[in-house]
């Protein structure tokens, strides 16, 4: 059947059902299955950030420069907001657990091909491949997260599983010791093994996932209603046995003219037209904390070795790494509790105060208490990175929810993501010639204007998602199709 045709319409309950679910031990295995691919990426992102000074020399590296450093940091960006678009449009047209499988399979290939690295262009390339299967697995992941888990734990849920980036990055950072140490392990082959453990925790992951069902709103969006009843039909079951209690009857339900495929020149009309306080508030969000995170924690190692003579970065990025854990693990509640809007508009903008403070104070600071600045910055920062993406996949209807976080990805990344890592690798170099750290401070100056920017588009423009129906929030763009045909319209309240 052609592109976009409809194939009928349906009035169904399955959202409502599955917001009114309990927590269960259910729900733990969606956060297990799915959650775990930010600690593959904080383990990648750690392990380069640790492993700068074994990348340079010939002998036992690959003669990698801290110019070459910022701009692997840039390409692995640059792979993952390509992979995040292409496999976003796919996630969108063939389902969340196909693309959230195959993903997944390109970034093993990808770090299993990185621990065999010959010089700096084949490293430049595997870690491209490795960015893009991790820019999928943002768009898949983070949409069927949000599709499966209710309402009322949603922010929680999606803020909390974003921070485990950081799990990832604090358990790279204590594994490079040993891997990085001469006496324990040969020079040339500690940091092959290092992206080698990124592969044996991908294949744990690639098992688990296979008990993940694919997403009943995206099933019955695409005329695969009696699919997506019976993955309902079974969780009832699940949870109903776990938790030992009855669940509650529903009476909202929504209808739908079904299509096989969404359109792209409907899903641009979607974005830009159709939410365009939306669209500008997803490109605030993502673009500050990328440029934040991107450029202080790809070239961290490099600071700390350049300019305080450390050769074992991996205990303060340890300490980094589990402030940042912390702060997404204790403030996500508050994004239920308290609301989205004044937690992101306040870790943000508290973030880049924060930030541009540390910036000033850079000539007077050590490597303690560099890394005391900022665990303490990012213990805020953490909640409200991660919280772009939840506005991102919560914000837009459900029919180009994959394909919108992959938008937003890409285009804040892009404007953050690359450009910091290549402004940080050529200050960095400058800084080194002159030996004077203060050169740095542009960058961090420019991070905080783009987080306080953020947060002041969150007051003015943020959307008080807590709590509610994603139906609700943003009607599914086929809903709308029922109503403008003068059919049942839709109702999709929490």
């Amino acid at each position: 059947m052609a592109s976009g045709v409809e194939t009928g319409q349906i009035t169904t309950d399955i959202p409502a059902r599955l917001d009114r679910l309990p927590w269960a031990r259910w729900h733990w295995l969606i956060v297990v299955g799915l959650g775990t691919v930010w600690i593959l990426d904080g383990l990648e992102v750690t392990i380069v950030g640790s492993m700068t000074d074994a990348l340079k020399p010939d002998s036992t590296g690959i003669g990698l420069s801290s110019w070459g450093v910022g701009f692997a940091g840039a390409i692995y960006v640059a792979g993952a907001c390509l992979g995040a678009l292409f496999f976003g449009q796919l996630t969108d047209r063939f389902g969340r657990k196909r693309l959230f499988m195959v993903t997944l399979g390109v970034y093993l290939i990808g770090t299993v091909l990185t621990a065999f690295s010959m010089n700096p262009m084949w490293y430049y390339a595997c870690r491209f491949v490795t960015g893009t299967g991790i820019g999928g697995e943002y768009a898949a992941i983070n949409s069927a997260i949000d599709e499966l888990i209710p309402a009322r734990y949603r922010g929680r849920v999606d803020i909390a599983i974003n921070g485990s980036f950081w799990v990832g990055a604090a358990g790279g950072s204590l594994l490079t010791i040993p891997l990085l140490d001469p006496t324990v392990i040969d020079a040339s082959y500690g940091w092959r093994l290092a992206f080698g453990l990124g592969a044996i925790l991908a294949l744990g992951v690639l098992f688990v996932r296979r008990n993940v069902p694919e997403s009943p709103r995206w099933l019955f969006i695409h005329g695969r209603e009696d699919e997506g009843e019976e993955i309902v039909r079974d969780i009832e079951r699940t949870v109903s046995d776990e938790t030992g209690r009855d669940l509650p009857s529903v009476r909202n339900s929504i209808t739908v003219r079904q299509r096989h495929t969404i359109p792209l020149p409907l899903i641009a009309r979607t974005v830009f037209t159709m939410y365009p306080k939306r669209t500008v508030l997803c490109l605030s969000l993502f673009a500050g904390q990328a440029f934040l995170y991107n450029a202080f924690f790809f070239t961290y190692g490099d600071t700390l070795s350049t300019f305080f003579g450390v050769s074992q970065a991996g205990y303060y990025l340890a300490v980094f790494a589990a402030s940042n854990f912390l702060g997404a693990l204790l403030l996500s509640p508050l994004f239920d509790r308290v609301g989205r809007v004044i937690m992101i508009t306040g870790t943000y903008v508290v973030s880049g105060v924060l930030l541009g403070i540390t910036g000033f104070m850079l000539g007077s600071l050590n490597a303690t208490t560099l890394t005391l600045m900022g665990a303490i910055i990012f213990f805020f920062a953490s909640a409200g990175a991660s919280a772009a993406y939840l506005t991102a996949s919560e914000v837009f209807p459900m029919e180009t929810r994959a394909l919108c976080i992959a938008f937003f990805y890409a285009i804040g990344t892009a404007i953050g993501g690359i450009t910091g890592p290549l402004l940080f690798g050529k200050l960095l170099s400058d800084a080194g010639a002159s030996k004077d750290i203060t050169t740095i401070a542009l960058g961090y100056f420019i991070g905080a204007v783009l987080m306080i920017g953020g947060g002041i588009v969150e007051a003015f423009l943020g959307v008080r998602a807590e709590g509610r129906s994603l139906e609700d929030i943003a009607k599914p763009l086929t809903a709308e199709d029922a109503e403008s045909g003068g059919q049942q319209p839709a109702t999709a309240h929490a």
